[in-house]
């Protein structure tokens, strides 16, 4: 029986144990965060059928990671979830980044590669909408 309790008592603290790192491992407040501006990016295409100008967008958007004040940056295109009212499946690729400061964000905004992607990419959308937050 002892055996049995201490093998209880043992998968009870692995668990604890887990749990606590897992939890502490989060920032608690989201105002800590390492990157708190967030830039996130939706694209329409002109051509919404053509997955060659879908790679094309996509392909642009990832180069934008060589901007140096680009603090992490994540590609998406629509997911196949449940429709609802309240979600827009419209769009076809979003861009999603985070910088360390509003002065980062500017120097990205002028920086020659996000000005290339504008040339090299903009006859590929129709429309694009930006909305630009800091955690709290």
């Amino acid at each position: 029986m002892k055996t049995s309790n201490r093998r209880k008592f043992i998968a009870t603290a692995a668990t604890v144990v887990a749990g606590t790192a897992a939890a502490t491992a989060l920032p608690l407040n989201p105002a800590e965060s390492k990157y708190p501006l967030i830039h996130h990016v939706f694209f329409w295409l002109k051509n919404p059928s053509s997955k060659e100008d879908l790679d094309k967008l996509i392909a642009g958007v990832k180069t934008l990671a060589k901007i140096e004040t680009v603090r992490e940056l994540r590609v998406g295109v629509v997911a196949k979830t449940e429709k609802r009212d309240v979600v827009d499946q419209s769009w076809a690729v979003s861009e999603h980044m985070q910088f360390s400061d509003l002065a980062g964000q500017l120097v990205y905004q002028t920086h020659p590669v996000h000005l290339d992607f504008i040339k090299n990419c903009s006859h590929l959308w129709e429309k694009v909408v930006v909305y630009d937050a800091m955690d709290v």
